[in-house]
């Protein structure tokens, strides 16, 4: 059986590298460029993960996990936050405290530890 990923992520390249990398497993990968688009993906198709960018155009991140803990199943969907957002800022903070799986900044892990990180989580589920 295959799982279900959302990337929602506003940087287009980086997120057609995302998907292309899942392409060929057996995942299912629907991506979103941005908050208010992926929080509709989400709340509709119920992905096994998704992987969350923070700072995106018409609702960010944080805003998109506020209201998707809001929802009946988004409350316990898991979560990888994809950021370049590094340190203690209140938008990582916020992220923590919504019960994010984990928390990854983009210039400090490859596209092949992105992945592990990913299917560690979807074989769990």
């Amino acid at each position: 059986m295959y799982k279900n990923l959302l990337i929602i992520e506003d940087e287009m390249p980086l997120l057609k590298i995302m998907m292309e990398e899942f392409s060929n497993s057996n995942i299912k990968v629907m991506g979103a460029s941005n908050g208010k688009e992926g929080l509709k993906f989400a709340l509709d198709k119920h992905p096994d993960l998704i992987v969350l960018d923070l700072l995106m155009p018409k609702m960010d991140g944080i805003a998109m996990l506020k209201k998707l803990r809001e929802d009946e199943w988004g409350k316990n969907a898991s979560v990888i936050i994809l950021t370049n957002l590094e340190g203690r800022s209140d938008a990582t903070l916020a992220a923590l405290d919504s019960g994010v799986f984990e928390f990854l900044v983009k210039t400090r892990i490859s596209l092949e530890g992105l992945k592990e990180k990913i299917m560690e989580k979807l074989e769990k589920k």
